[in-house]
Formats: C-alpha cells, structure tokens, sequence
C-alpha cells in the first residue's frame, strides 16, 4: 500500500524540490500557497503536473499584498476540498513565516491569527482524513516578530485542538483578489474538483 503525502506551504517562495516526482506520480499530493512573482519563478496555476501525476500539485499563486483573507479563504474553498477528495494517510506541512506582515523579504500580510486558523483548519483536516497524523515542519522566516507571533499561533492552536471556535469565512466577492483567486483555481482544477469554491 502506497502512503500519501500531502503538503502544504504557509511560505510565499515556491517549494520546487523534488518537482520531477511531484508532477509524474499521483500518490502524493503538493499543494502550496505563495507569493507570485517572487522567487525562484516557477509555481504557476497551470504547472498541474504531467500523465499520472496531473493534478496531482496544485499550486496556488498569490499577488504581493494577501494576507488572512486570501490565505484563509483559498484554504476554505479550494485546499479543503481537494485534500478531501484526495483523502491523505498523512499531512506535512511546510511551516514558514516568511509571509507575516512583518517579514521585510516578502509582501505578503498574514497576521499571528491568519496562521492559526490555518493551523486549526489543516488540523482538522488531518482528524477527520487520516488519523490526526500531522507534521508541521518549521521553514523560513526574516523576522523576529513574525517568528515569534506565528510560531505562538501555530502551537496555540495545535494546543487546543478540540475547542470550539467561531469559523472564520472571508467574503470572496466579486472582483476581489481572493475571488480572482479561486476561479483560476477552479479553471485549471476544476474538473477533476467540482468543489472547489464552495466555503
């Protein structure tokens, strides 16, 4: 039996290690949020990887200036539904915090808690698909505060896993980014993931 993994990126530079296996093989699922453009240039809507391995990486593109809404939403209403279909024995997560507000090398705006509700939403997921098994790996990072406030985040949420708390939606009206960014996501994936879009 194959073991599924599946990652995600807090990080606003694309991950393109191992971008050969990722885009031929269909038993791991890449998905990565980051900034674009930035470096190292690649991580495109439509690179969905090839033969097998199509649709199989799923990367979602973000322009400088997101922060807890587009993360979050995207989260919501594109991530959630296809790591769902997927069904994962397990989730990594490549931690970084390099898209904090206060990170002087990237342009992107996530606050301490946008990465926890983050954190709480690839919880839950990991609970409900595969067993609770999760990793959370700890990446980048140029900022002491960011560090500080989204590592604090991340642990606090994972520390109270099993409370309740109010579900944050952020709206995705039309014409905003975070709409944009979801109907782009719903061109390239959409057939193989009719739900993507839905909160």
């Amino acid at each position: 039996m194959s073991i599924h993994f599946n990652q995600f990126q807090f990080i606003p530079i694309h991950f393109n290690s191992f971008k050969f296996i990722r885009n031929h093989v269909n038993s791991f699922l890449f998905i990565s949020m980051h900034q674009s453009p930035h470096y190292p240039g690649t991580g495109s809507f439509d690179e969905a990887g090839f033969g097998a391995g199509l649709g199989a990486t799923v990367n979602l593109p973000m322009p400088g200036g997101c922060g807890d809404s587009e993360y979050i939403g995207l989260m919501q209403r594109v991530v959630v539904p296809i790591v769902r279909r997927f069904e994962p024995e397990m989730i990594l997560v490549s931690c970084g915090f390099d898209a904090h507000r206060d990170d002087p090398l990237s342009g992107m705006h996530l606050s301490g808690a946008g990465y926890g509700e983050l954190t709480r939403i690839t919880d839950a997921l990991a609970s409900d698909l595969c067993g609770g098994r999760l990793a959370l790996l700890l990446e980048g990072g140029y900022s002491e505060s960011g560090l500080e406030e989204g590592m604090t985040a991340v642990l606090e949420s994972l520390l109270d896993r099993g409370a309740t708390a109010k579900r944050y939606l952020p709206e995705a009206s039309p014409g905003s980014p975070l709409a944009t960014l979801i109907a782009t996501a719903a061109r390239v994936h959409g057939s193989r993931h009719p739900d993507i879009g839905a909160p």
